[in-house]
């Protein structure tokens, strides 16, 4: 989950702004919840966190509000849809053993830009993933070795209008969309 996810992230409706407007260029991020039968989960919990575009968690400022963070739940088709801000890269703190090791190796500090997803629903694995924007520096050369090929999404831009998964968007602005897929919990086995 990495060292920024915050336990009990505020829960908000569908469609809420979970970024200030000062961090950053407004981010829709949307998608689905399905079972592997193809089922919709309907109700699943899906916690997003990301780092503002100046490479910033909120819980890393002054001011510990919480922002750029939130859980949402599907809704009956297994849709979900927010609306962030489009994160930056950002550097691991690298000024102590951690960053005299990079140094030794020749590395730099810095993690691409990256949104994560904790996706959760009952009688389910719960899925922790995070998502990397293709445009962003370090894909090559992520300082935690955590990009995959299937992380990696290009940006797409949501029109004004309804989006394919309900989302309601009044201006153009850019789409991080993925569909999740959720494995049953084994018979005797815990979520």
């Amino acid at each position: 989950m990495g060292p920024f996810y915050v336990q009990h992230a505020p829960e908000v409706p569908r469609g809420s702004r979970i970024a200030e407007l000062a961090e950053g260029p407004a981010l829709l991020i949307e998608g689905s919840v399905r079972s592997v039968d193809g089922q919709p989960l309907a109700n699943a919990t899906v916690d997003i966190w990301h780092a503002d575009d100046a490479g910033f968690y909120d819980v890393q400022k002054d001011d510990v509000k919480l922002s750029g963070r939130a859980r949402v739940r599907t809704d009956a088709h297994g849709k979900f849809w927010v609306i962030g801000a489009v994160p930056a890269a950002y550097p691991i703190p690298n000024d102590g053993p951690v960053g005299q090791m990079l140094e030794a190796q020749g590395r730099h500090p810095f993690r691409p830009a990256h949104v994560h997803f904790m996706v959760a629903s009952p009688g389910h694995e719960t899925l922790v993933t995070h998502l990397f924007l293709a445009d962003s520096d370090y894909l090559d050369s992520d300082v935690v070795f955590g990009v995959k090929d299937s992380l990696i999404e290009v940006l797409g831009t949501a029109a004004p209008g309804t989006t394919s998964y309900d989302a309601s968007v009044e201006t153009s602005m850019p789409v991080l969309r993925r569909d999740f897929v959720l494995g049953r919990v084994l018979s005797g086995a815990a979520a």
